[in-house]
C-alpha cells in the first residue's frame, strides 16, 4: 500500500480552531485541518508554513507538536503530524483550494463532517482541552 506523509496546522485564535472544507476529489465538503504534504529534506515544521502560505495566503507560527495520525485509506496510509500554529502578522485566511471554512470552538468540533483522519485530531484535541 502506498505510504504518504503529511502535515496539517491547527490554526489557533481566541480559543477556536480553524477548519477547512474540501472542494475536490473524493472527499470532498469533508471537512479538514489545512496542510499538505511533506517535500524532501523539509521539517514538518517548514512543510506545514509553506503548505499554509500556499492554501490559506498565510504566514504561521508553527507551534507545539499535538499529535501524529496513522490512518488506513482505501487507496493509501496516511501518516499526518499536527501542530498547533498562529497566524502571523494579522492577515486572516484566504480560502485559494479550500471552498469553505469555519473558526469552531470547543463545542463546535463535531458540528462539521470531518475526514477519517482528522476526527482522530479531534479527538486528540478534545483531550488536551485546546
Amino acid at each position: 500500500m502506498k505510504c504518504i506523509q503529511v502535515v496539517a496546522g491547527v490554526i489557533q485564535d481566541g480559543g477556536k480552531v480553524f477548519a477547512t472544507q474540501r472542494g475536490y476529489g473524493d472527499y470532498k465538503d469533508f471537512w479538514e485541518f489545512p496542510g499538505g504534504k511533506m517535500e524532501p529534506g523539509e521539517t514538518p515544521q517548514q512543510a506545514l508554513a509553506r503548505e499554509l502560505k500556499e492554501e490559506l495566503a498565510v504566514d504561521v507560527s508553527v507551534g507545539g507538536f499535538l499529535c501524529t495520525v496513522e490512518h488506513d485509506y482505501p487507496e493509501f496510509h496516511l501518516t499526518m503530524h499536527c501542530y498547533f500554529c498562529a497566524i502571523a502578522g494579522g492577515k486572516p485566511p484566504e480560502l485559494l483550494e479550500h471552498e469553505a471554512a469555519q473558526w469552531l470552538g470547543p463545542g463546535e468540533l463535531d458540528s462539521v463532517n470531518w475526514l477519517p483522519a482528522d476526527v482522530k485530531v479531534v479527538e486528540a484535541l478534545k483531550k488536551v482541552g485546546k
